[in-house]
């Protein structure tokens, strides 16, 4: 075993999908929209999609300047990217924020989120901010932020879809929050959802729908819990996250669902399966050599 460098602290700062929710029974588990940060002490902050998880990350550094950050978006669903522009350190001048992700229809990225953060639907433009955003094509391809390396590939959902594989340090990680899981052949895992999943140490993926939800919703999108366990199998993969829970689950429907997953995914090789948890953290050891499979829980203060 290498000697530990820095450790990769991956930390959920908003686990719904669809739409934000707010009441007591949702509070445990949280009811903000996808956003979760990757953070190591040597490296600008990589966020990983913009929902609404991104105004109390962003107020958690709003006193710090000279940020530089990036953020990979999978795609443009209200979800993903209704964040920005609560984002406190976009009033700070000196903040950079590179943004990664693939539009739709020949548009590029910048037009895009030019036509979604604008009067009348908001009382602004990006460009109207006091920080510096520059915006990246990215489909199909593989790229660099700083020192990690980035897969974007394609991922079955409603529309232009990017599923990333960020590597660091070590650690690689797999991010699909949103993910049309096969009807009629729950077995069947799309070859670019394989490659991003490869081997990975952590995978944050889809777990959406109960089996009886997917019957009723099969054009929204989504996974249910078993099958992204089965997509885990598949690649190899030991730790996996339930992520993008639904609006109308509560923190028992969570619980339950996560639980049946857990049960099977010692049986199948999945060594680790928990639900992700708005507030919480996952700490990884970077090393120099592969990635040992170790992890630790907190919850962040």
């Amino acid at each position: 075993m290498g000697e530990t460098q820095e450790t990769v602290v991956v930390s959920f700062h908003g686990v719904r999908g669809s739409t934000p929710c707010s009441c007591p029974t949702v509070q445990r588990y949280g009811g903000n929209t996808s956003c979760v940060s990757v953070e190591t002490a040597d490296h600008d902050p990589i966020v990983l999609d913009l929902g609404t998880g991104l105004r109390p990350w962003g107020c958690s550094m709003s006193q710090q300047s000279g940020l530089t950050l990036h953020a990979l978006v999978t795609h443009l669903h209200w979800d993903h990217i209704q964040g920005l522009p609560f984002f406190a350190p976009l009033l700070c001048g000196d903040t950079t924020l590179n943004i990664y992700g693939c539009a739709e229809r020949g548009e590029s990225l910048a037009e895009a989120f030019g036509r979604f953060i604008a009067p009348p639907f908001f009382p602004i433009r990006t460009a109207d901010l006091p920080a510096t955003i520059r915006f990246h094509d990215v489909c199909d391809s593989d790229f660099a932020v700083g020192l990690a390396s980035v897969m974007s590939r394609p991922v079955p959902h409603v529309g232009t879809t990017n599923g990333y594989r960020l590597s660091l340090h070590g650690l690689s990680i797999a991010y699909i929050p949103d993910h049309q899981e096969p009807i009629g052949d729950p077995t069947y895992v799309d070859e670019a959802v394989l490659e991003l999943c490869d081997g990975a140490d952590l995978l944050i993926h889809d777990g959406q729908l109960w089996r009886d939800e997917l019957e009723m919703k099969q054009a929204w999108g989504h996974s249910t819990p078993e099958y992204a366990l089965e997509v885990a199998r598949q690649a190899g993969v030991k730790t996996l996250v339930l992520f993008h829970h639904d609006p109308a689950h509560d923190d028992a429907s969570v619980d339950e669902m996560s639980a049946r997953v857990r049960e099977r995914g010692s049986e199948v090789g999945v060594d680790t399966v928990l639900a992700a948890t708005e507030g919480t953290s996952l700490t990884f050891p970077a090393v120099c050599e592969p990635f040992a499979g170790r992890l630790e829980q907190s919850v962040r203060s």
